[in-house]
C-alpha cells in the first residue's frame, strides 16, 4: 500500500521572538523542517506534503520541489491544517502518517516503525504516545478498562483525576487515508479556544474503526519545539547524540561538550577534533585531519591530515597536508592546494592555490589563480575591486612575492618571477623577471633639525613639584 507523509508547518511560532516561521528557525544551523523532510526521505514513504501558511514562500524556498504544498491560510488548529491537504491527498488509497513541522528529533527510525505497527495492528488509527514524568502542556491519553484509547483530552478541558494521567498525546498519528478527510471534516470548533482540534477524531473513530497504539520509549525524540529554550534542549539533545556517533565511529573529540556537528556533516575515522569548534552544513573532515581549536567550518572540506586552528572555513576546500591558522578566514570558494601553508590574519576568497604555496602572515588573497610554490610576503595584497567590479590576478608557478605588495587586478604575473618588496604592481610581469613598482628613495641629511626642536629651559635643574618631592631631594641628616 502507499505511504503517504503530511507534514503540518504552517504556525507563526509566535513564542519564537522571531520573523521566520517557526518551522523555518535554524538548528545547529539547518531548518528544523529539514531534518523532518530528511527522516521521511530516508523512510519507507512514497510521497510528502508539507502544509503551510505563515511566510509559506520561505519554507518553500528551503523545501524547493522535495514535496508537494497545501495551503492554510488561517491558522484555526491542527484539524483544520490537515484538511487542508484534501485537494493532494484525499482518495488516494493507502495510508497517510501525520507529523508535526517542528519536531526536528523525528528520524526515519521511527516514522517505518510507525508505519510498520499501523500495517501490522491492521488499524485504522493509530495514535503515537508517550510517557513524560511531568505532562504540563500536552494532551493526555484517556482509556478504557480494556486498554483501549477512548479519546484525547487537551490540558486546558481535563475533568479532575485526569491530570494525573502521564501518557500524553505526541500529535502524530497514521490514518488510512480513505477515511481521514471523512473524519477531518465531522470537525467541530473548540469553544475554548476556537480551533479545529485534530485529536477529536480519535472520539469519532472508537466505536466503528480500529484505533491502535504506538508508544515512544525515547520522549524527547517526540518533544515539540516552540520557543528558544526548547530549542537549546533539541541542539544539546542533537548535539551529544551526533558526537557519540562520531567518536564510536573512530573520531577523537577533545572536550566534545564544547564542540558542535551538524547533522550531515561527514567525518572519517582517526580525526581529531579539539574544544570549542563547530562543523556545519555538507562538510566533509577526511582521515587524519585535524581541525581546532576554536574554528569554525561550514559547507566546507578538510582533506587528509590537514590542520586547521584558530580560524573561519566557509564554503572552502583545504587539500591534503595544508594548514590553516591560527586566525586564517577562508570563504567564498577558496581552494587551498596541496601542502600549503594559509597563516595568521591571512584572508582568502574565491582564490585557488597550487600545491606548496606560502602566504603566512598579514595577507589578503581575493579572487586569484596562483600556480605551485608562490610566497606572499606579510602584508601582501591582491587588489581585486576597482570600486565597481571584481577582477582577477592569475599568478604562475615559483612566484616570489615581496612583502607589503599590492597587486592591482586584472593582472598576470608568469613564472619565476620576483617582486620586491613595497611594490604596487599594475603592469603584467613576464617569466623569469625581477619587478619593482616603487618611488625611488631620496635621503636627506641632516634634516631633523626641521623637525625636531629644542624645548625651553632644557638645560634648567628641575624644580621640586611638592613637599615631598622637596623632602626628597635633601641630602641625608645624619645620626
Amino acid at each position: 500500500m502507499p505511504k503517504y507523509a503530511l507534514v503540518l508547518a504552517a504556525g507563526k511560532g509566535t513564542r519564537m521572538k522571531t520573523e521566520l516561521p517557526k518551522c523555518a528557525f535554524p538548528i545547529l544551523k539547518k531548518p528544523m523542517i529539514e531534518y523532518i523532510v530528511e527522516g521521511v526521505e530516508a523512510s519507507e514513504v512514497d510521497e510528502s506534503v508539507a502544509v503551510v501558511g505563515h511566510q509559506r514562500e520561505v519554507l518553500e524556498d528551503l523545501l524547493g520541489d522535495r514535496v508537494a504544498y497545501a495551503y492554510q491560510e488561517e491558522q484555526l488548529g491542527t484539524g483544520h491544517a490537515a484538511l487542508s491537504a484534501a485537494e493532494v491527498l484525499e482518495g488516494k488509497e493507502g495510508t497517510t502518517i501525520i507529523l508535526l513541522g517542528d519536531m526536528p528529533l523525528i528520524d526515519e527510525e521511527i516514522i517505518d516503525g510507525i508505519l510498520a505497527t499501523h500495517e501490522r495492528m491492521e488499524n485504522d488509527l493509530t495514535v503515537v504516545t508517550a510517557d513524560y514524568e511531568n505532562p504540563e502542556g500536552y494532551g493526555r491519553i484517556v482509556r478504557d478498562r480494556y486498554g483501549r484509547i477512548e479519546r484525547i483530552v487537551e490540558e486546558s478541558d481535563l475533568a479532575l483525576g485526569q491530570d494525573s494521567i502521564t501518557e500524553v498525546n505526541t500529535g502524530l498519528y497514521a490514518v488510512d487515508n480513505r477515511y481521514l478527510f471523512e473524519m477531518l471534516r465531522r470537525i467541530e470548533r473548540n469553544p475554548n479556544k476556537g480551533e479545529y482540534y485534530l485529536t477529536d477524531i480519535v472520539e469519532m473513530m472508537k466505536d466503528d474503526y480500529s484505533i491502535g497504539s504506538y508508544t515512544i520509549r525515547d520522549a524527547i525524540k517526540v518533544m515539540g519545539v516552540n520557543d528558544l529554550y526548547a530549542i537549546s534542549i533539541a541542539e544539546k539533545y542533537m548535539r551529544d547524540s551526533i558526537n557519540r556517533k562520531h567518536m564510536l565511529n573512530g573520531v577523537s573529540m577533545i572536550n566534545p561538550e564544547t564542540i558542535t556537528v551538524g547533522h550531515n556533516v561527514r567525518i572519517e575515522g582517526n580525526v581529531t577534533i579539539n574544544p570549542n569548534t563547530t562543523i556545519t552544513g555538507d562538510s566533509c573532515i577526511k582521515t587524519g585531519a585535524a581541525v581546532g581549536p576554536n574554528t569554525e567550518v561550514h559547507n566546507s572540506v578538510i582533506e587528509k591530515d590537514a590542520e586547521v586552528r584558530h580560524s573561519l572555513v566557509y564554503d572552502s576546500i583545504i587539500r591534503t597536508r595544508s594548514t590553516v591558522g591560527p586566525f586564517a578566514h577562508l570563504r567564498k570558494q577558496a581552494d587551498i592546494g596541496p601542502d600549503n601553508r594559509i597563516g595568521n590574519f591571512v584572508e582568502v576568497k574565491k582564490s585557488r592555490t597550487g600545491e606548496g604555496t606560502k602566504a603566512s602572515h598579514l595577507a589578503y588573497i581575493g579572487d586569484a589563480r596562483t600556480g605551485d610554490n608562490v610566497n606572499f610576503g606579510a602584508g601582501s595584497i591582491t587588489v581585486n575591486y576597482d570600486g565597481v567590479d571584481k577582477h582577477e590576478t592569475h599568478i604562475g608557478d615559483d612566484v616570489f612575492i615581496g612583502c607589503n605588495t599590492n597587486l592591482i587586478a586584472p593582472l598576470s604575473v608568469e613564472n619565476n618571477v620576483f617582486i620586491a618588496a613595497g611594490s604596487t604592481v599594475t603592469d603584467d610581469v613576464p617569466t623569469g623577471a625581477l619587478a619593482i613598482a616603487r618611488g625611488r628613495q631620496i635621503n636627506k641629511e641632516d634634516y631633523a633639525k626641521n623637525l625636531v626642536k629644542p624645548k625651553k629651559d632644557a638645560g634648567a635643574p628641575k624644580k621640586p613639584n611638592g613637599p615631598e618631592e622637596a623632602h626628597a631631594s635633601e641630602p641625608p641628616e645624619e645620626k
